[in-house]
């Protein structure tokens, strides 16, 4: 069976072709533009493992790894070659018990606390607020900081916000200056706790909208004016009772972004192993990632109902993969490697993301080093780039590029009875005109022939990059770290209008077009 949609818009009916068929039909219109925000690129850092500690910071004091002021310089590298446009900090879980002013003042003053969330370790807090916004600046890249509000009070919050973005006079941009930095940071975006229905508190959507409003009052003057970007802690998955409680419960005044976190997971009880999985566990797996596009369609129906103008945005701030730890490591440092398989989920979620590009404004991978879907593992002096690394480097050319709607008709890639789409895809064309077509085949046996109609986008070359390799199960090692990576993609022909392509299994190529 091959299935037809409408990506970014609405999913239209089965209907049965010829086996064999992949189309593409773009149906770019000039009077209505939709730009992908380049924030859908967004990263997540928080205190779990060695994702902060050993991943982006390895101390002031190291001899043996390039550091500025304790952070990585290949690190830095890596993510201001990705392009990153922002990092969620400290949290997660972790945030909501992160008492910021632990983390500020002379280090060997700094208090001590018990990581209860993430393998029981202790945190020194020697990574705090100007060792991330510093950091920010070396990467040049927006923050966006995780407020605590499951165990922190509202006062605590809004001195925060005064001690990173207050440039007169007062005691916390007295205290920011005391501590070393003159000028502030002007932090646009803040989330107003996190994950307020579990680890934030445990709190139902009435009475977390109720903390919300409070919060966010205190956060900003009346007519906030310093910009702030506030983003409500949203649902999990289906929860579309939250989503709807905020909507109707928090002005748009207040809030700016309403969150929401999917993981592709097969079982939360029994997440199946990061390398060695079973086809029917790859299955699953896309089967979860791929639920995302109906996740975003039926919160983005129920914003619509409330907030008809589009002025809340979505915020995806916490996705990808999440299986089982490696074996030797701590189970609450959540460290897994990174296959064929990761950018499969990567590639297919950042399609859809382009295309609910109308309501989705910010993303965040989760997270960025040595953490879950990472896009960077470090050992030692040693750092290699993931293939999901490699996927959103490919993927940058759309970032605040003009979306350019498209039609999918799609082969399924079935397993048993179920089935899913093999093929997604999203395009966009960048201010020279260039435009780009994201193309991924998640079927891990078949190559898929996609015929391109490109409607009244003209061009006359094509070009582009395919990320593949020889086994599903292939990643980047310590002792092979590239034996991934982009290489150049000739597979592509244009006459007339059309492109046609042949792209292997489990691939995902990018094209270019002039």
């Amino acid at each position: 069976m091959i299935k037809q949609f409408l990506l970014g818009s609405i999913l239209l009916s089965s209907s049965v072709f010829c086996m064999g068929q992949n189309t593409v039909q773009l149906e770019f219109d000039s009077e209505q533009t939709i730009i992908i925000n380049k924030h859908i690129y967004g990263h997540f850092a928080e205190h779990l493992g060695r994702c902060i500690y050993d991943g982006f910071y390895v101390g002031e004091s190291n001899t043996t790894i390039p550091h500025t002021k304790g952070v990585r310089n290949d690190v830095v590298d890596a993510l201001k070659k990705l392009q990153i446009p922002n990092l969620r900090w400290p949290g997660g879980c972790f945030a909501d018990t992160y008492h910021w002013k632990d983390g500020i003042g002379k280090k060997e003053s700094r208090p001590t606390i018990v990581n209860n969330w993430w393998g029981g370790v202790t945190e020194d807090n020697s990574f705090g607020t100007h060792d991330f916004l510093d950091m920010c600046e070396l990467l040049a890249t927006e923050p966006y900081l995780a407020g605590n509000v499951g165990s922190g009070e509202v006062q605590e919050l809004a001195d925060w916000v005064q001690y990173v973005n207050f440039s007169g006079k007062g005691p916390m941009s007295d205290l920011r200056k005391l501590n070393g930095r003159e000028d502030p940071w002007n932090v646009k975006y803040w989330g107003v706790g996190n994950e307020a229905w579990g680890c934030g508190g445990n709190m139902t959507p009435e009475y977390y909208s109720d903390i919300y409003r409070k919060y966010s009052t205190f956060m900003a003057d009346w007519d906030n004016s310093g910009g702030l970007y506030r983003i409500a802690s949203g649902a999990s998955g289906d929860d579309y009772h939250w989503t709807e409680t905020l909507m109707k419960k928090i002005p748009s005044s207040l809030m700016k972004g309403v969150a929401l976190h999917h993981y592709a997971v097969i079982d939360w009880s029994k997440k199946g192993p990061s390398i060695d999985f079973t086809e029917e566990q790859y299955f699953k797996t896309m089967k979860s990632a791929w639920f995302m596009n109906e996740l975003i369609e039926k919160h983005s129906a129920i914003m619509d109902k409330y907030d008809p103008k589009g002025k809340i945005d979505l915020v995806v701030d916490e996705w990808g993969g999440w299986y089982e730890v490696e074996v030797g490591t701590n189970p609450g440092f959540l460290y897994q490697q990174n296959t064929m398989r990761d950018a499969m989920i990567a590639g297919m979620t950042l399609n859809i993301f382009n295309n609910h590009a109308r309501r989705v404004k910010m993303a965040n991978l989760a997270q960025t080093i040595n953490v879950l879907q990472a896009v960077i593992l470090t050992e030692g002096e040693k750092m290699l780039l993931t293939p999901t690394y490699h996927v959103m480097e490919m993927y940058k050319v759309h970032q605040d590029a003009t979306l350019i709607p498209l039609k999918l008709i799609s082969e399924d890639f079935t397993f048993m009875d179920e089935r899913i789409p093999a093929v997604s895809a999203s395009a966009s064309q960048n201010v020279d005109g260039t435009t780009h077509i994201s193309l991924v085949n998640i079927d891990p046996k078949s190559p898929k022939k996609i015929s391109v109609d490109m409607g009244e986008i003209k061009a006359k070359t094509v070009g582009g990059r395919i990320l593949s390799a020889k086994k599903l199960r292939d990643y980047n090692s310590f002792q092979e770290p590239e034996k991934i990576s982009p290489r150049r993609f000739t597979a592509a022909t244009l006459t007339n209008g059309k492109i046609e392509v042949e792209i292997p299994p489990f691939s995902v190529v990018v094209l270019h077009l002039n």
